[in-house]
């Protein structure tokens, strides 16, 4: 019997255009897009952002190909058999996402040092191993504000694999609230809290974040610019009087001009407390009025 094939199409792009691009893949039949750039396990190509869109099969593939700019070069590419799925397993090793947090895979073994606290981490199907430059910034936002999170609750708007909630929680937020769009990373963010013992504090699941009505201390949302932008009016709802709201996802000016401005202005209601930027890209945490309603 012969092993079954995996069709991709693989384009190169500049990291301002990869969110059109990744759009553009899905409307051409793309099942899935996996993003890669000098920071994800599968490096990109230097100096873009790689993405491959997996296909049902390569009739639909080439026909999305010859759609595509030719500035992309837009590539078939196919994966024979199963074992790619476990492959990236083989680089994933256990790294220091912030403070004293370190990150480890359960195939991996990792002796904490004195003031370690270790998250064990199965990606699985979601987007999160911490790696990327957008989850490291959140981490490294709320291990600058830890005080303030000791006791709260938090809210994880695209929780992914459940990283930032676990994070969040190591970091003394007594319970998180867990949502994603993917019914797979709500699951998979349950698989990790239970895989860390901390089941009881984790509620994960596809609830949208609209339909949400509590208020909660700190509001995590690693999510891309233009999403962020349109969920602006209910993210602020969410953000308790006196609370945090950090944004990650967003490509720093140098890269994309408009994104941060685009953000800031859809978040006016809030005060701007940091930007930071790691790479091609940026994260803010913003702060409510103690007054709720206010506006600053």
């Amino acid at each position: 019997m012969s092993e079954p094939r995996y069709p991709y199409v693989v384009v190169d792009v500049a990291a301002g255009e990869a969110d059109e691009a990744g759009a553009l893949l899905f409307e051409l039949g793309a099942q899935g897009v996996e993003e890669r750039d000098a920071t994800t396990l599968v490096r990109g190509a230097p100096g873009k952002v790689t993405l491959a869109g997996s296909f049902e099969d390569e009739a639909v593939a080439r026909s999305a190909i010859a759609q595509l700019q030719s500035a992309w070069s837009p590539r078939l590419e196919q994966v024979v058999g199963d074992a790619w799925r476990d492959e990236w397993k083989e680089y994933f090793e256990p790294f220091r996402i912030c403070g004293g947090i370190v990150v480890r895979p359960p195939w991996r073994p990792y002796a904490a040092a004195q003031g370690e606290r270790v998250i064990e981490l199965e990606p699985g199907r979601a987007f999160g191993t911490g790696l990327h430059e957008t989850t490291r910034l959140v981490a490294e936002i709320l291990a600058e504000r830890a005080p303030s999170l000791r006791g709260t609750r938090v809210l994880d708007v695209g929780c992914g694999s459940g990283i930032l909630s676990l994070v969040a929680l190591a970091l003394g937020a007594e319970a998180v609230r867990a949502v994603d769009v993917d019914p797979d990373a709500a699951a998979v963010t349950r698989e990790n809290a239970e895989r860390n013992g901390l089941s009881s504090r984790v509620l994960a699941d596809e609830t949208p974040v609209g339909a949400l009505h509590d208020r909660y201390g700190a509001v995590l949302a690693n999510i891309e610019a233009k999403t962020l932008v349109e969920l602006a009016p209910v993210l602020i709802e969410r953000v308790a009087p006196g609370g945090l709201l950090v944004l990650s996802g967003i490509l720093a000016t140098a890269v994309a001009p408009a994104q941060v401005q685009d953000v800031l202005q859809a978040f006016g209601a809030l005060e701007l407390a940091s930007i930071r930027q790691m790479g091609e890209w940026a994260a803010m945490s913003l702060l409510s009025s103690l007054e709720p309603g206010s506006a600053r």
